[in-house]
């Protein structure tokens, strides 16, 4: 397997869980530059390898939580992407996500699929080309997504959609050809997570307005826009 040039930085202090989240980035091809449990540690390495992405536990060893650590990583370096790595999805766990500016939190314990699928995504969306260049992206049976104006147009007639199913359009237009998980979905629309019903329903509601099927359902990953 060819190695990926990313440089992944990760930050657990629970060793097992460590070793694992290591071996199976080194088993797809990604470069683990480091494994530290403090986070005072992952501060400075910070500095000095400047990851392309951290993935941060909450609960560290030291007096220094994850959440902190990765604010002040964050307020050094808005380059580096980061994903929380926690045991617990209450709302707390959500703002301290926000105010890191991190992509996403992934829960204990891990299901490879979702991990992989979660940094393929981060990596896929900070590849892409500015939006300028991807101002109208051309989907299935004649639909496009501008945006730019954040509207769907089937040819040249605007397709009248709430705000929240304009949303769930726009974050897979984004990532297209890329699977999003139903917990980042539901953090971009809501700022929470919702159950699956709900995303749904959603879902539904906007196969049923634009009676196309643009939008996949992934088993086990999420949805997409191929």
């Amino acid at each position: 397997m060819l190695t990926n040039q990313k440089k992944i930085l990760i930050v657990e202090d629970d060793l097992i869980s460590a070793e694992y989240l290591k071996e199976l980035l080194i088993s797809e091809g990604y470069n683990v530059a480091e494994v530290v449990d403090t986070g005072q540690a992952a501060i400075k390495l910070a500095k000095t390898l400047k990851p392309d992405l951290i993935l941060i536990d909450i609960m560290l060893r030291d007096s220094m939580s994850g959440a902190e650590a990765a604010v002040q990583i964050h307020q050094n370096n808005p380059k580096i992407k980061t994903i929380f790595l926690t045991a617990y999805s209450e709302n707390e766990m959500i703002d301290f996500a926000i105010d890191a500016e991190a992509t996403a939190y992934l829960l204990k314990p891990y299901r490879n699929n979702e991990i992989l699928a979660t940094i393929k995504l981060l990596f896929a969306h900070s590849q892409e080309p500015k939006a300028k260049n991807l101002e109208n992206v051309i989907l299935k049976d004649g639909y496009r997504f501008n945006l730019k104006l954040h509207r769907l147009f089937k040819e040249d007639k605007e397709i009248f959609l709430t705000k929240k199913t304009l949303k769930l359009i726009e974050i897979l237009v984004k990532n297209k050809n890329v699977s999003v998980s139903n917990e980042q979905i539901c953090t971009y629309i809501w700022g929470e997570q919702k159950n699956g019903k709900t995303l749904r329903s959603l879902i539904h509601r906007i196969r049923s307005t634009i009676n196309s099927d643009f939008i996949q359902n992934i088993n086990g990953l999420g949805y997409k826009i191929a």
